[in-house]
């Protein structure tokens, strides 16, 4: 009797902890702007906690055949896990679809050494890193924003650029660089909150995120002062490796 209580304790704690990381949800997302491209956003890997595998993220790319894919940092933290962000790193960019990325708090952790290693793995992959600055690709441009938290943004010099006239889409990884640009863009993709990945109410008032977790905007699409912008929830986990009630996701954005 005790085996089969033990056992069913061990069944619902897979299916409501472990199960929500490799349970991945394709998250779909329309917005009309005039930028003209579907974009696969991957936010969040932390590879070290990552229960979907290179080659499933290859087969899910393939398959949904994307214009461009945007990393929103957060690769890893640690120096040893560097060798799995590259078998990642190649598994996103076999496919042969334009890879752009930024980085997270996370990954500016990492020591000297390491971090240029991170970049050097990303870059050899064919992954373009943006640390801000701007890139323009088809009709729109990219601004690449450094993260926020690690007091890395530098939002006038990634705006330096940047020609009004036409699309901007700014990649990031913090959300709350929102409440600091000044300038108008036409989408914003970050990460970083992981949709509460332990999604108790009110638990970003007591876990402090910055100002939009504490007001209840840590996941999808927003509006901004200046623009529209949406928070994935991220396909990895950071602390215990573990959701409730929130699924891993990657975010197709159809932003014709």
């Amino acid at each position: 009797m005790i085996f089969f209580i033990i056992l069913f304790i061990a069944v619902v704690i897979y299916f409501l902890l472990i199960f929500p990381t490799q349970w991945l949800k394709v998250e779909r997302v329309r917005y009309s702007c005039g930028i003209g491209i579907r974009a696969l956003q991957i936010s969040d890997l932390h590879v070290e906690k990552l229960r979907i595998s290179p080659e499933r993220l290859t087969r899910l790319i393939t398959k949904g055949a994307p214009d461009y894919i945007f990393l929103t940092g957060d690769f890893t933290q640690k120096s040893r896990h560097l060798s799995k962000v590259q078998r990642y790193a190649n598994a996103i960019a076999k496919p042969g679809i334009p890879v752009v990325a930024v980085l997270g708090n996370h990954d500016h952790r990492l020591n000297f050494t390491a971090f240029n290693q991170l970049i050097h793995i990303l870059e050899s992959a064919g992954i373009q890193v943006l640390s801000n600055q701007s890139i323009l690709v088809d009709n729109f441009q990219i601004v690449g924003i450094d993260d926020l938290g690690s007091k890395k943004s530098k939002i006038d010099q990634a705006f330096a650029n940047i020609d009004p006239s036409k699309p901007i889409l700014v990649l990031t990884h913090n959300p709350n660089l929102v409440l600091s640009i000044k300038r108008k863009y036409t989408y914003l993709m970050a990460g970083h909150f992981h949709g509460m990945q332990f999604n108790v109410p009110f638990l970003f008032r007591f876990i402090d995120k910055g100002k939009l977790a504490a007001d209840g905007i840590y996941k999808g699409m927003h509006s901004g002062t200046h623009g529209k912008f949406y928070i994935s929830k991220g396909i990895g986990q950071t602390g215990i490796n573990a959701r409730f009630l929130i699924r891993s996701e990657v975010t197709l954005h159809e932003l014709y």
